[in-house]
């Protein structure tokens, strides 16, 4: 464990965690015109994240939730009652539209349309998670020029392209990739078993590495889906993630954004050789 004087976190911390939410709503189920039911009634708004939220306020913290900027107009109550619990409106995309795969005025389109709806609702991005993972090479310079501040992608931690803040995720600390038949590919490719796993799993290899960020310091990004809370075994590793990481006195768990700053405003301590 690096001591308090070596730390590149603020004092008294060692490490820094940022709990995570994705996706809100049904956008990209309309995007791909597979959600048969009326627009402003899924069940990860209505059902699940109250039940998130009411867990985060439990064990005091403050999350960033990437949300797909077409959600914002549809659940503006939820945005609203995000915003004044102290958790951070991301961006996420406009309807969830895997980034990587866009051309640049498809790009350029989603970037309008986005800062738009946000404008609407009051919300000010300063975060940007791609859908699926990657940014695009002509991405960097948009983000600039629209105020992002911090990228969340697979990737490498640090100060990246155009002096924007990298906090990326891992696969495997992401919900989906336990819980999803799709990540069948991702998961071969990680080394894992291909079928769907048991959450009892997830929890195992989440308070592992939970611990191994405590011990080694650095940086992690826990991600969950509202959509996907669908049982109780799920709730259980949910709440036993928050319990865990809230429970470090020397681990700074806070929104990306504010992470994101603090790296920023001291590159000195990020710098390897």
């Amino acid at each position: 464990m690096s001591s308090p004087e070596s730390s590149p976190w603020p004092p008294p911390y060692n490490a820094a965690i940022s709990f995570t939410m994705d996706n809100l709503g049904e956008a990209q189920d309309v995007l791909k015109n597979a959600w048969p039911h009326t627009i402003g009634s899924h069940p990860a708004v209505t059902d699940q994240l109250p039940r998130m939220l009411g867990l985060l306020d439990r064990y005091r913290i403050r999350a960033t939730y990437f949300a797909e900027s077409w959600s914002l107009g549809v659940y503006p109550a939820t945005v609203r009652a995000l915003a004044g619990a102290g958790h951070e409106i991301a961006w996420h995309g406009f309807q969830h539209e895997t980034w990587s795969g866009l051309g640049a005025e498809e790009e350029a389109e989603s970037f309008r349309k986005s800062w738009e709806a946000a404008r609407a609702q009051g919300v000010q991005y300063v975060g940007f998670r791609p859908p699926g993972g990657r940014v695009n090479e002509r991405t960097w310079r948009l983000l600039k020029e629209h105020g992002i501040e911090y990228v969340s992608p697979l990737g490498e931690f640090g100060v990246g392209r155009e002096g924007i803040v990298v906090l990326p995720f891992d696969w495997r600390a992401v919900d989906a990739f336990w819980y999803m038949e799709k990540f069948s590919g991702i998961r071969k490719e990680y080394g894992e078993k291909e079928e769907v796993r048991d959450p009892k799993e997830f929890k195992d290899w989440l308070m592992g590495r939970i611990d191994e960020v405590v011990r080694t310091g650095g940086f992690m990004s826990i991600l969950f889906h509202p959509f996907l809370q669908l049982s109780e075994e799920r709730f259980e590793v949910l709440e036993e993630a928050l319990k865990r990481i809230s429970e470090h006195e020397s681990v700074w768990v806070a929104p990306c954004k504010e992470i994101a700053d603090w790296v920023k405003n001291h590159p000195q301590n990020f710098q390897t050789e």
